[in-house]
């Protein structure tokens, strides 16, 4: 039986198929040339005290429905208004309820550096992260292994996007390191049985060289949380659920930084 990441990493390379059939390569490539390069996504994690990635989320596989009729512009310019560091848009469609529009419209609507969260499998969707507005890409260590991830590294940074290299266990992390990543996210959710542990997040923090950006991800809820995490040395913590569950997210962001 296949477990959740399985799943959805062999659904998304059928997604990335299908579009790169819509859409070669070659005319990304065009589209791209007249794009400014990113906004600095690791600077805006270093600054004094927590930094705060908020994240454009609708729905997700565990919790299902969260907040499924939200506006991009709304949701962002709320999380800028209230002090985020960055932004994170989820653009996963089947089980995230995300879309490339909504990169697309996040960054007409923000300043901030922004996050393309998703299941990145292929070069062809830094592509489409670059030419949407995107500043970085996320990269799970579990869905790629070494070898893929070194190469997926490489081709982000030929095209000036910023990586977060997501880790979950010990064996990652030292994966992590080795391919010289400079920003490291510890998610406290093991994306193949969908559990969380926040102490995930401490036991491996102790493996992450000093220098490296840290940002813990999943199950942050409250102010506790964060100033425990602020404490054991975490850079920056990105939050999704417990924002966009807020009538107005300018509150729950407020409620996090304190």
């Amino acid at each position: 039986m296949s477990t959740f990441l399985e799943t959805v990493v062999e659904h998304t390379r059928k997604l990335v198929g299908q579009r790169r059939l819509e859409l070669p390569e070659a005319e990304l490539l065009r589209r791209m040339e007249p794009v400014p390069r990113g906004r600095p996504f690791s600077e805006a994690l270093i600054a004094e005290g927590i930094s705060l990635i908020a994240e454009m989320k609708r729905s997700s596989p565990s919790r299902g429905p969260i907040r499924p009729d939200a506006g991009v512009t709304e949701i962002v310019t709320a999380y800028q208004d209230a002090g985020a560091s960055a932004v994170s848009v989820l653009t996963e469609p089947k089980w995230f309820g995300g879309s490339l529009d909504d990169l697309v419209e996040a960054r007409a609507a923000i300043h901030l550096p922004i996050l393309r969260k998703d299941f990145i499998v292929e070069p062809y969707q830094l592509l489409e992260a670059r030419v949407a507005g995107a500043d970085a890409a996320l990269l799970i260590v579990a869905a790629l292994g070494r070898e893929r991830l070194e190469e997926l590294m490489a081709a982000a940074g030929e095209i000036g996007l910023d990586t977060l290299v997501e880790v979950h266990d010990d064996d990652e992390v030292a994966t992590a390191v080795e391919t010289g990543a400079e920003i490291i996210g510890i998610n406290n959710r093991d994306l193949h049985s969908l559990e969380v542990d926040l102490r995930t997040g401490f036991r491996l923090l102790a493996d992450v060289p000093a220098g490296t950006v840290v940002v813990a991800e999943s199950g942050i809820t409250g102010r506790q949380d964060v100033l425990e995490l602020e404490e054991a040395g975490v850079d920056a913590i990105l939050v999704g659920e417990a924002l966009m569950r807020h009538t107005d997210p300018r509150d729950g962001v407020r409620a996090l930084l304190g």
